[in-house]
């Protein structure tokens, strides 16, 4: 419900918008419809927005606080614009639209934004798709020829084989995601079910393999023609941006473009239901699901905001209903509720998922969740709880604030949806209108005593644990009649330009990344502070790592610091967990816990002004935790759960053939979050004795970064300067021997539509400047980014996978280095030999000068991007601390990427991606892979996988 809210919250104070006239000084063609100027003292979101001749609507958002930009284009088309029989085209179209246009070649778009040190994406749902690039403020122009190209002349590069390609890659990603997932499709169930076939919501943007398989490039171009107009797109730009020189470019790059058809705004189609409908979904899964849902009515609705605080009330925190009446007391495992809201209709969904150790018990679960419901239409709600909910919601307003892409992404949403960039007055009024009338309105209006659909997930032939026998069996999905496009029916749009499109927009001079200024402070309890200041929005982040992580837990009671730390937000001797959390949403904070190799993480995020009350609740429950037995025995039982959903999980698996195979019988191979069996002989006291040892000034280290000075950083941390403790024990280094021999590890999937392939082999320790990280930088052309060699073979040569990934990882002791892909099943062996090739190729003949040129650019300006949001800036201060790093590293880095030669880089590719060094692991359905394995005369092992 938070994130809900963040979408609707942008803005805690907004001034009015202005319609005003076209002025003189704006490009001819374009014209000013409104502006929205920052008010002092208000916190909002400046913009101004136009209207190109061509029916282009342009949204730009200056803020100078960073040298970025970030580039949003939003077509109001998504899979609702699709026909029945031919569904996945929206989402098929994305993946089209970066293949090429006619001046900018195969591949090219994701080079030239990556090459700039930015990064790109595109991303469909049912009723929009958007495009957008975030980039150094100095390739604004780039982004808006490469965007203008695909909009006007994507069709000149189209081909029946980039078609053929991507509909591969569209299948890889459908079995990766959907498939070959537990609980993949069960929104798709719960789809077909809710709405009636012919309705655009019943079934999902990804849609059905079939109908893809009967289409063809024409169908792509006639999609094209009809709905990627200008006049059907929103462009917004956001970031460190100069409007004058921004709206010259949008008209030339821009304007010269046709328009497209009309594109009328899309009929509301909310839907009822006639009876309950009781659906069973089988599935490779464990720990048996229900989800119950009910139509209500559509996005921009009255009851829309009642709905979001409703799902809040539900199913969001310690605090909630669900949580109260099934979870805590270990009736469910998770529950939660929330509102999935569309342009045409909205649902409301509960939801319960129980252990594995209780599978009878869906039915119960479901009639809990009905009466909880009931209850709260009957009973209620306190105005206490209401107030906790809205003042927490505005104090997310203001974080929202903290990146120019949520800002971005804010405004082309609204206006592709409402034709408003900003709706905040609107949402303000309807969250102040929500009551515990108008939350029992809705429920009697839409939810009690009306129809439903109610969803069982359960494991595989035990359909008898269905909360009720299924009656309802959604109608084969037919697919479209084929019908062949011809050339003819297709009316293309020519566009005429005043300049030359094929010549790439120069860049005028690099940017200066605004590297955070940094402050350090010791107290001496063993404390080390360190923090910078940005005044961006009026918040701080504080982060601080104890060395309490799991590197530091006995052989043998593996989760016990994830345990511990879990414990701690489960109430201290003073007061409960739940007035805990009332107080926080009070002041809009939010503590949150984490574990990792060696650390124990808090993170405290809190509005300026509230946070030395902030960290006085966290004074509480840091140093007098309540560690009931109650508490521990759910969080323990709740962990053990967790391993059972996680371990059934491909790229678990494969995460724990890695470890296993690389470290042996060492501490590094443990199953670090916990098995069933390590979890289950944790008792209370192993919490306390590990609380009482790890939890220590002495070692700590504090991230503070935000809206506050200095000088009041290290006061309001001097609250901890009274912490005693006593130093933390020394860790035992190990040393561990590297396997022997080139071996394919085998970890049988049974019935696994996909496989997952790794080459794997230990590396080096973390450093950040010697060999770790050049040998980082010899990987960027191999595997380190989307046009790396190995991605653009698997991915869209061959159409083997979604994707490829790499991973050069290094902590104080061991490092790997992973080279993993997903996919399909028939393609397992012959996804083998290619990675081999493009190691074997690469490390014997490392990269060539143009991959050097293309590492140097897009590594040297990425700077430009990371330092932006306060999480990213206490990133940067939590490892300068963890590795006592020298606080100018990054501009040696940056020395280093500049300098270094193409030789040293190719010596260190030789050494370290020669494939016969690496293991090979392959995580799938052994009794069809096996056979197909054997064939490259390998030695081969069935791996058991520590559970």
């Amino acid at each position: 419900m938070r994130k809900l809210l963040l979408c609707l919250l942008c803005l805690v104070v907004l001034s009015g918008c202005s319609s005003v006239r076209n002025s003189d000084s704006l490009p001819q063609g374009i014209t000013l419809l409104e502006r929205q100027l920052p008010q002092p003292g208000q916190v909002v979101i400046p913009y101004s927005k136009y209207k190109l001749s061509n029916g282009l609507t342009v949204i730009l958002s200056p803020d100078h606080s960073d040298p970025l930009v970030h580039v949003d284009v939003t077509y109001h088309v998504g899979s609702a614009r699709e026909m029945p029989g031919k569904t996945g085209f929206a989402h098929f179209f994305e993946h089209m639209m970066f293949q090429g246009s006619k001046h900018v070649g195969d591949q090219q778009h994701f080079k030239l934004i990556t090459e700039a040190g930015g990064s790109l994406n595109g991303t469909t749902n049912r009723d929009r798709t958007n495009y957008y690039d975030t980039v150094p403020s100095n390739q604004l122009e780039k982004v808006l020829w490469l965007e203008s190209d695909r909009m006007g002349f994507l069709l000149d590069a189209v081909s029946q084989r980039k078609f053929e390609i991507q509909r591969d890659t569209v299948k890889n990603e459908r079995a990766q995601n959907y498939d070959n997932r537990p609980y993949g499709l069960m929104w798709e169930k719960m789809g077909e079910a809710m709405f009636p076939q012919q309705h655009p919501y019943s079934w999902q943007s990804i849609g059905y393999v079939k109908d893809l398989d009967n289409v063809d490039v024409n169908d792509l171009k006639a999609f094209f023609l009809r709905w990627y107009g200008p006049n059907n797109a929103v462009l917004t730009i956001g970031g460190d941006i100069d409007v004058r020189q921004t709206l010259d470019w949008v008209k030339k790059y821009f304007g010269p473009i046709p328009k497209g058809h009309d594109v009328g705004e899309p009929k509301k189609r909310p839907v009822t239901l006639s009876a309950d409908r009781y659906v069973t979904m089988e599935d490779r899964i464990q720990q048996p699901m229900v989800v119950i849902g009910w139509p209500t009515q559509y996005m921009g609705a009255e009851s829309k905001m009642t709905f979001d605080v409703l799902a809040q009330i539900l199913g969001n925190g310690s605090n909630s209903l669900l949580y109260q009446s099934l979870v805590k007391p270990q009736k469910a495992l998770s529950a939660g509720a929330f509102q999935n809201c569309g342009e045409l209709a909205c649902t409301f969904y509960v939801y319960a998922m129980t252990s594995s150790k209780k599978k009878n018990e869906l039915q119960q679960l479901s009639q809990e969740l009905l009466q909880v419901i009931g209850r709260l239409e009957r009973n209620g709600i306190e105005q206490s709880r209401l107030d906790e909910i809205k003042g927490m919601a505005k104090a997310d307003a203001v974080f929202a604030l903290e990146s120019v892409r949520g800002k971005v992404a804010q405004l082309a949403s609204n206006q592709t949806f409402y034709g408003e960039p900003d709706r905040l007055q609107q949402e303000l009024g309807e969250l102040e209108g929500v009551s515990s009338a108008s939350i029992q309105r809705v429920l009697q209006k839409y939810i009690i005593s009306h129809h439903k659909v109610t969803l069982s997930v359960v494991p595989r032939g035990e359909d008898h644990l269905a909360v009720r026998p299924a009656n309802f069996v959604a109608p084969e999905h037919v697919s479209a009649p084929l019908h062949h496009i011809d050339d003819k029916e297709l009316q293309y749009r020519e566009v005429t330009d005043s300049f030359d499109r094929t010549v790439i927009p120069s860049v005028s001079g690099p940017v200066t990344p605004r590297i955070p200024k940094l402050y350090s402070a010791y107290y001496e309890n063993g404390i080390e502070l360190m923090g910078t200041v940005t005044s961006e929005t009026p918040t701080v982040l504080v982060n601080i790592n104890l060395p309490a992580g799991k590197r530091f837990v006995p052989q043998g009671k593996e989760g016990l610091a994830e345990l511990t730390i879990s414990l701690l937000s489960e109430g201290s001797q003073l007061h409960s967990a739940e007035e805990i959390q009332s107080e926080l949403d009070k002041l809009g904070s939010v503590i949150s816990f984490d574990t990792e190799t060696y650390s124990a993480s808090i993170t405290v995020s809190s509005l300026s002004k509230n946070l030395r009350k902030t960290l006085a609740i966290l004074d509480e429950m840091l140093f007098q935790p309540k560690f009931a037995i109650p508490d521990f025995k759910r969080i323990q039982n709740q962990m053990i759960q967790g391993t059972v959903y996680q371990h059934q999980k491909l790229d678990w698996l494969a995460s724990q053939a890695t470890r296993q195979v690389l470290f042996g019988n060492s501490l590094f191979a443990r199953v670090s979050d916990g098995t069933e069996k390590s979890l289950a002989g944790i008792t209370l006291d192993d919490v306390k004795t590990f609380y009482r040892q790890h939890y220590t000034p002495h070692g700590t280290q504090i991230a503070v970064v935000g809206d506050i000075s200095k000088q009041e950083a290290i006061k309001s941390i001097g609250l901890l300067s009274g912490w005693k403790g006593d130093d933390a024990p020394l860790l035992a280094p190990q040393i561990v021997p590297e396997p022997q021999g080139q071996r394919i590890y085998l970890i049988d999937k049974p019935g696994a539509l996909q496989s997952i392939v790794r080459y794997v082999r230990q590396g080096l320790p973390f450093d950040a400047t010697g060999e770790f990280f050049l040998s980082q930088l010899a990987n960027f052309n191999l595997a380190g980014n989307f046009n790396s060699r190995m991605n653009q073979n698997l991915r869209e040569d061959k159409g083997y996978t979604y994707g490829t990934s790499s991973t050069l990882a290094g902590n104080r002791e061991i490092g790997v280095i992973v080279f993993s892909a997903s996919v399909r099943k028939g393609a397992t062996v012959g996804a083998i030999q290619e990675m081999q090739n493009e190691m074997t190729r690469f490390s014997q003949q490392g990269m060539t000068s143009e991959e050097m040129r293309f590492m140097r650019l897009a590594v040297g300006q990425q700077d430009a991007l990371v330092y932006e949001t306060p999480s990213q800036k206490s990133q940067l201060l939590s490892g300068i601390m963890t590795y006592s790093l020298e606080h100018d590293y990054l501009q040696q880095r940056n020395r280093i990427v500049a300098t270094v030669g193409r030789d040293v880089l190719n010596q260190l590719a030789k050494k370290w991606f020669n494939p016969k060094d690496y293991q090979i692991i392959v995580v799938g359905d052994m009794k069809t892979l096996k056979p197909k394995l054997e064939k490259l005369k390998l030695p081969m092992e069935e791996l058991e996988i520590i559970h």
